[in-house]
């Protein structure tokens, strides 16, 4: 575990807080889908990921989700952070993009933490700044993109996050994500597909340029 946090927070934390990580912290590697957090439930650690990908979603009263941003290599979340640090139940659910490997640190150590280390008070302060501007980014696609622009600009996440040309999700996932209905992603990916951008198999979409 010490050799994957020095690889990826190396120059973030200091030497003491990397050995008190390693100390304290239970490394994790969970398989793609696998749900992390749950909306309702208190939070009692918080993720450092060292690889893979998250993604963190909100849910509406009627179940529906939301996605507002992906978690990857060298990131934490902030709303994960808010919850610890308040003892407030969770707000959204955190689930494997993909296959991922992360450590997962007690709540208790949160405080203590922000106020021994400058370079933990630092990460923790960027990732709220880093968090907020995604959260920002997903409000605005919401607001001022067609659903066309916003079904390109999640499939083109897709491919950056996964590193792979092949999306397995169905169009009944990509719907949860978007916040839209199945109807309405297939309508779309269809006439991405007669753009020749894409081609639809029955489990995945193989994207040929976006």
């Amino acid at each position: 575990m010490i050799k994957d946090l020095i690889d990826n927070y190396g120059t973030i934390f200091e030497k003491e807080l990397i050995e008190e990580i390693v100390q304290v912290g239970t490394f994790k590697e969970v398989p793609e889908g696998f749900k992390l957090i749950e909306i309702g439930e208190y939070i009692k650690s918080m993720p450092l990921l060292i690889s893979g990908a998250i993604k963190i979603l909100r849910e509406d009263k009627d179940g529906d989700e939301l996605l507002l941003y992906y978690l990857e290599k060298g990131d934490t979340c902030s709303m994960t952070l808010s919850c610890c640090l308040s003892q407030s139940i969770s707000e959204i659910r955190a689930v494997a993009e993909t296959e991922t490997k992360l450590i997962m640190v007690p709540v208790q150590k949160m405080e203590e933490w922000t106020a021994k280390y400058k370079s933990w008070r630092n990460f923790v302060f960027e990732s709220y700044h880093n968090r907020l501007t995604e959260l920002l980014n997903t409000v605005d696609s919401i607001a001022f993109q067609n659903m066309d622009e916003r079904l390109l600009g999640y499939l083109k996440e897709k491919i950056r996050i996964t590193n792979d040309s092949t999306i397995h999700n169905t169009h009944q996932q990509i719907a949860y994500d978007l916040h839209s209905s199945r109807v309405v992603i297939s309508r779309l990916l269809k006439k991405l597909e007669e753009l020749g951008k894409i081609e639809l198999h029955r489990n995945y979409i193989k994207v040929i340029n976006l």
